[in-house]
């Protein structure tokens, strides 16, 4: 009940800043795959619908109005841009035309320093935790800091998009083979990720052999 309240809300307080076609568009595109983006892949997540834009309307080089299904604005400045495509609408029933100028869209908003992100509505549907690993695996390097509010060294944000990428616990060899660093620094690098709350360690009877990624939350970004 919760999603369903804030996404309520988060409809709500879009449209009312919204006029004309701006408007409009929202009222008639956010529909039922747009919104099981959200409860599906995007709340399990972040438990937040902020910095989020639901139908952002955008421009390409000819100056033609086009809307993403959303955009992620966080306050760092980063752009993300996120379509959820049914093959039935986005591939099946696409022309050359159509098919040319979708790429062609992509690349030119790529080039404008947006980052699209591309979802299907069967693995919306029917496979989210696939979806919400491939949008956590893209936006947190970009994205991280600890909790404490500082920012991850080099070496950490390397470390933790290991972390991100392998399907297991990781292991301080994973990080000394990833990196070429001894076991004293690869050690140090897990202990200090899991101080700032990024990964949590995993227990064993004698001592801490392995890590887990912590899930990644609204307050854990800028």
């Amino acid at each position: 009940m919760e999603f369903e309240v804030a996404h309520s809300s988060f409809i709500e307080a879009h449209t009312n800043v919204r006029t004309g076609e701006r408007r409009g568009r929202l009222l008639r595109g956010h529909n039922f795959a747009e919104k099981l983006f959200l409860q599906n892949v995007w709340w399990p997540l972040f438990e937040s619908l902020e910095h989020l834009h639901p139908e952002y309307e955008v421009y390409d080089w000819n100056r033609k109005s086009q809307f993403l299904d959303f955009a992620f604005m966080p306050q760092n400045g980063t752009r993300f841009g996120i379509e959820c495509d049914g093959y039935q609408s986005h591939i099946k029933d696409m022309d050359r035309e159509k098919f040319n100028y979708a790429l062609n869209r992509d690349t030119f908003l790529t080039g404008m320093g947006w980052k699209m992100l591309h979802f299907s509505f069967d693995d919306i549907q029917q496979r989210p935790e696939v979806c919400r690993m491939l949008l956590q695996l893209a936006l947190a390097p970009y994205l991280a800091r600890s909790r404490s509010g500082g920012e991850l060294l080099s070496a950490e944000m390397d470390v933790l998009r290991l972390a991100w990428r392998i399907s297991r616990p990781l292991r301080p060899k994973d990080v000394t083979d990833y990196l070429h660093v001894n076991y004293r620094t690869a050690h140090k690098l897990l202990v200090v990720l899991s101080d700032k709350g990024f990964i949590k360690p995993v227990s064993s009877k004698e001592r801490v052999r392995y890590y887990e990624v912590n899930s990644m939350r609204l307050d854990q970004i800028w």
